[in-house]
């Protein structure tokens, strides 16, 4: 179905209801940069409950979820979410973000919206169908890409401190500015960002990360005090330090340098996550030493540790947060092979080490280089090349990305009788090293062979 059809039934459902319903917010900006979505906005002027009852009977909805305490409701139909909302005024207390609402008109309900681009409201009436209505110039500062807020900014943010998140996420998104009034406000509101939850701050920051270029929007977090909110860890990562002829790069404008070299790979959140925290270890391993400079000795190690406290801090999920250990623990592994001497078994243990997430690996050691001489640019992903091209002929020959031994643990306590214990584990791992040694094939007859052979000195408490 045709939207401007969807849009014709719910104005007839307005009708008959004697209410009036209007288009709002991102739909409306987005038509207006040229771009389409599957989520619509709407405002009811009038009892959205009601509105919810009859809606459901003209469209023949088989289901609809409805927040009456918010006089909201959405539905899905044709492929579209749709969520209405009556029309309504706020009031917030000091400490809390939740406000206290009524209903009110359409302009009412537009002035407590967060910003200018997103106060649009088009009339779906077949007498005025597609008009724009623009109470807050949000066409003109589409127009300028230019982030401000309808009503006076410190009260904006103070009364939902979320807010100054979501303006950071639209500039970065949408590569717009943030009006100086309207940024020097969230620069002076900062601290109200405690009163937020931490899931809702993530999902945010997620979004940010998202962005074409990342950068952007960590630029401005730093810049406002946003991101030592919830992300202190990062901002002893700024500042270049020199000693006699020898300095070290600025690890926080690195990072930002990297997450964007990644964006522009295409890569997914778990990656970008990857590339802000890879050098978070840098600032508690920094060392001077006077023959090599500054040194970062263990970085990996300790920003491994780090990382997992940070993010589990942050309410990510437990498999992003293995993930990203994982990348940050193994992002120096691959320069170390890139010698023409190195072993297969060095190629092997990394196969084994990094399983599936070798291929976000070496794309996190290619986003990696960011010295601006182009012959070292060129030289460094040349050596990667080379990684890459090693761990292809070794997989190819071993079969080894998350391998499992090929006698696994009940074989082997039905073949020696052994209860579960250590002795299991034992045998296990005497496989999985002779596999990597290259000592046997990843085949279960000639590991089970080479158990056999050395069952004696295996079955040794």
């Amino acid at each position: 179905m045709k939207i401007e059809a969807i849009f014709n039934k719910i104005f007839q459902t307005a009708q008959h209801c004697g209410y009036l319903v209007y288009v709002v917010g991102g739909y409306v900006r987005d038509l207006l940069l040229h771009k389409t979505g599957k989520d619509i906005d709407f405002v009811v002027v009038g009892d959205a409950m009601e509105f919810a009852d009859r809606l459901k009977k003209d469209l023949h909805l088989r289901s609809l979820v409805r927040y009456p305490r918010f006089g909201t409701f959405m539905t899905h139909y044709y492929g579209y979410t749709l969520e209405f909302v009556h029309a309504r005024r706020e009031s917030y207390q000091r400490d809390s973000r939740k406000p206290v609402t009524e209903q009110a008109d359409l302009y009412s309900d537009l002035s407590r919206r967060d910003f200018t681009i997103n106060t649009l409201a088009m009339d779906i009436s077949p007498q005025n169908f597609g008009k724009i209505i623009d109470r807050y110039h949000g066409q003109e500062d589409l127009k300028h890409k230019i982030i401000r807020t309808p009503l006076e900014p410190s009260r904006t943010f103070s009364d939902d401190p979320l807010r100054m998140m979501r303006a950071i996420r639209f500039a970065a998104t949408l590569q717009f500015k943030i009006d100086p009034e309207t940024f020097r406000a969230i620069g002076e509101n900062h601290e109200r960002l405690k009163i937020i939850s931490q899931e809702r701050i993530s999902d945010e920051f997620n979004k940010i990360l998202m962005a074409d270029r990342p950068s952007l929007g960590l630029r401005m977090l730093d810049e406002t005090g946003l991101l030592n909110i919830f992300l202190p860890e990062m901002n002893v990562m700024k500042g270049v330090e020199q000693r006699k002829k020898y300095h070290h790069k600025d690890v926080f404008y690195h990072t930002l340098e990297v997450i964007d070299n990644v964006a522009e790979r295409g890569a997914g959140l778990n990656l970008r996550l990857a590339a802000l925290f890879h050098d978070i270890g840098k600032p508690r391993t920094k060392r001077f030493d006077e023959k090599a400079g500054w040194t970062f000795h263990g970085h990996e190690v300790v920003g491994e540790r780090m990382t997992g406290k940070i993010l589990h801090r942050m309410k990510y999920p437990a498999e992003t947060i293995h993930y990203v250990q994982k990348l940050v623990n193994l992002h120096l592994r691959p320069m170390a092979l890139v010698n023409e001497q190195v072993t297969d078994s060095a190629i092997r243990r990394l196969i084994f080490s990094a399983g599936d997430e070798i291929d976000d690996l070496m794309s996190l050691c290619r986003a990696d280089i960011t010295s601006k001489d182009s012959r070292k640019v060129k030289k460094y992903l040349g050596n990667y090349d080379r990684v890459v091209d090693k761990i292809a002929q070794v997989e190819e020959r071993d079969r080894l990305r998350n391998f499992q031994p090929p006698v696994n643990g009940n074989e082997i306590m039905q073949l020696f009788h052994l209860k579960p214990g250590p002795v299991v584990g034992k045998i296990k791992r005497y496989i999985e090293e002779a596999i990597l040694n290259g000592q046997v094939a990843n085949e279960h007859d000639a590991c089970l062979q080479l158990v056999l052979d050395h069952k004696e000195e295996l079955l040794k408490e």
